[in-house]
């Protein structure tokens, strides 16, 4: 039980003392998309190998006189000699998972495989050695990039609310204390007033990084002067946007991040409970957030007296059933209530009346992973980063047609074509880079004009678009932007609860006429109605889905508006996407085997043996069964 700050200090200095008895530690990830791919098998495996050949250093501990001693492993011998092997979160570099790290030095290998593990150990951990097959090599130029820091996918980054992760091991809270872990809830309570804390994160400039970016030390300050009985902080980890990950990969990379948070958040505003509230789809997530409550409740950092400081908070979680609007802050609150997750009309915020109609600060993952760094760092030291208006750094989801796909986190005004092409690496199969839908359903497109655009809150509210949670998908010139637009808007009306006319009809109207579009059987004014209703959906809906799920349609109508006609007037998909515009026709290569022809669903290939064959293009289904059909590749889309 650590009950105070001395304490929280001398366990530090033990775990590090203990760790640096270890020559190298061995970081294998074990995040959602590593795990994946099998990196726990070649954790268990490089820690099997390494004990078979006497190289563990097995770091356990038990607790003595308040002291934290080794039990296991390397002994009392202060030399330095073998290595630790321990799982870690999420690297990041997902395009290149499983991966494993080896600490000093950031030597970073790649696509590491259970049966790479024995060179891993008897070169690296015995030797010293480099296994330079498994390092990362450019795809390019072939170059060989040995260490983390020095790959382009890291080197254009800045990593504040992702420091931990892929650095420790999220379900060890000793290793967290280690690297710095509860300083800054220490700091907290043995010195600093509330409206100090309040103050320390509103000039700190932090901006909510969940979707509109309003001032985090606003919100607390208005949940501070709120009158009530009782008062709650809410963590909200409902992420749901396609192709969105970042608030799980904190969650699972250094979850006792996210309590601190909390707890700063409770002491700041003035409650003593808390709730995380994360998608059940995320279940390695859900597990290390409770094993770090439980954890902390153990170790006395979480619960009665905190620190000996006479301040008490917990946290609880709820799992959420997967709803989109759930991330919505009243919607939330609705489903942590225990109701239907509808939100509802505002005022009152929620920093008045909110959870069971106590004031109540919510805040996602990514602003909480963010204010420990900024109480023990300093405000001014969070203003170094980023813009005058949006200052620090952000994460993003990088996904779609890019070289390197991953989570990456660079300072606010950092520019979509370093994200795209320095960090991203360029469109894969060197083709041309065509858009980028930013913020997910409720986020907008952005295209090569904005290549240079600062990827800030104020900067890209200006072209119609938002950061959102931080998803990016790159499209290249093979994607149908209309086709792009149906996707996101199937998926928002789906999302949608119904509660509001606007966006339950609005989005099911807008649906309907760009599955027309998609299927050549929409008019001109078809896209002149689109437009009409997505500004009526927007200005008239109740909370924030309806109000941004027109978005993607927006901006795609403002930027590509020609690819729209060419569906409507020309009937053609210029990336030759969209079924109903293809055409498919037999050239001269025909052998006349027949095979197309017995594949055809609708019976529209017709021709004699050893003669070449012809589609009726009326018969025609568009399934695109007879090229796959066709040995000689006479069958040709026109």
């Amino acid at each position: 039980m650590i009950a105070s700050r001395t304490e929280l200090d001398r366990m530090k200095e033990d775990y590090l003392q203990v760790l640096g008895r270890a020559k190298m530690r061995v970081l294998v990830c074990a995040g959602t998309g590593c795990v994946a791919n099998g990196s726990l098998e070649v954790y268990r495996e490089i820690k099997r190998l390494a004990q078979e050949r006497g190289v563990l250093v097995d770091v356990d501990f038990a607790k003595e006189g308040g002291a934290l001693s080794e039990r296991a492993g390397g002994g009392t011998d202060s030399r330095q000699v073998g290595a630790t092997v321990t799982r870690s979160g999420c690297h990041g570099f997902c395009e290149m998972g499983p991966l494993v790290r080896i600490e000093p030095g950031g030597l970073l290998y790649v696509k590491v495989r259970p049966e790479d593990a024995g060179e891993i150990v008897d070169r690296t951990l015995c030797k010293g050695e480099v296994v330079e097959r498994l390092v990362y090599h450019h795809p390019g130029t072939d170059e060989v990039f040995k260490t983390e820091s020095s790959i382009p996918f890291y080197r254009r980054q800045k990593r504040l609310a992702l420091a931990r992760c892929g650095r420790i091991d999220p379900e060890d809270i000793k290793d967290y204390i280690a690297h710095d872990g509860y300083q800054a809830i220490a700091k907290v309570l043995a010195g600093m007033t509330p409206e100090e804390v309040v103050n320390e994160i509103l000039g700190s400039g932090l901006r909510g990084r969940g979707g509109a970016g309003f001032p985090t030390g606003k919100k607390w300050e208005f949940t501070r002067l709120a009158q009530g009985d009782k008062k709650y902080v809410v963590c909200n980890g409902d992420e749901g946007d396609p192709g969105a990950f970042m608030d799980r990969s904190v969650m699972e990379g250094d979850p006792h991040r996210v309590l601190e948070g909390m707890m700063i958040a409770g002491y700041a505003v003035g409650a003593q409970e808390g709730y995380i509230y994360v998608r059940a789809e995320y279940p390695l997530a859900v597990r290390r957030l409770k094993k770090a409550i439980a954890d902390a409740r153990e170790w006395g950092i979480l619960g009665k007296n905190i620190l000996g400081s006479g301040f008490s908070f917990d946290i609880k979680i709820k799992e959420g059933a997967g709803a989109f609007v759930c991330g919505e802050e009243t919607a939330l609150l609705a489903s942590l209530e225990g109701k239907r997750g509808m939100p509802r009309p505002k005022p009152p915020f929620p920093a008045v009346s909110g959870l069971w109609g106590r004031p109540t600060v919510i805040n996602n993952v990514e602003t909480l992973a963010n204010v420990p760094g900024i109480i023990l760092n300093g405000k001014d030291w969070f203003r170094g980063f980023g813009t005058e208006g949006s200052p620090g750094t952000k994460t993003f989801a990088l996904t779609g047609q890019v070289v390197n796909t991953g989570l990456i986190e660079v300072p606010m005004g950092c520019t979509l074509r370093e994200v795209i092409f320095d960090i991203g690496g360029g469109i894969r199969g060197g083709k041309r880079f065509k858009a980028a839908q930013i913020g997910g359903p409720s986020g907008g497109c952005l295209t090569e004009e904005h290549l240079d655009l600062p990827l800030d809150f104020d900067s890209l509210a200006r072209v119609g678009a938002m950061v959102g949670s931080g998803g990016i998908v790159v499209m290249d010139e093979d994607t149908c932007i209309v086709e792009v637009a149906r996707f996101f808007m199937h998926f928002t009306q789906n999302e949608s609860c119904g509660k509001c006319v606007p966006c339950r009809e609005g989005t099911k109207r807008m649906l309907e006429i760009l599955e027309k579009i998609v299927a050549g059987e929409a008019t001109r004014e078809d896209v002149d109605l689109l437009e009409e209703i997505a500004w009526a959906v927007k200005d008239g809906s109740l909370c924030g889905l309806g109000k941004t799920a027109p978005n993607p349609v927006l901006t795609t109508l403002r930027y590509f508006r020609d690819e729209y006609m060419a569906h409507v007037v020309d009937r053609r998909c210029p990336a030759r996407v969209c079924q109903a515009f293809k055409e498919f026709y037999i050239d001269e290569t025909c052998k006349g085997c027949g095979k197309c022809a017995r594949q055809c669903p609708a019976g529209a290939i017709s021709g004699e043996i050893r003669k070449r064959h012809s589609i009726n293009t009326q018969l025609c289904v568009r399934c695109g069964a007879c090229v796959i059909a066709c040995p000689f590749g006479a069958v040709k889309e026109g």
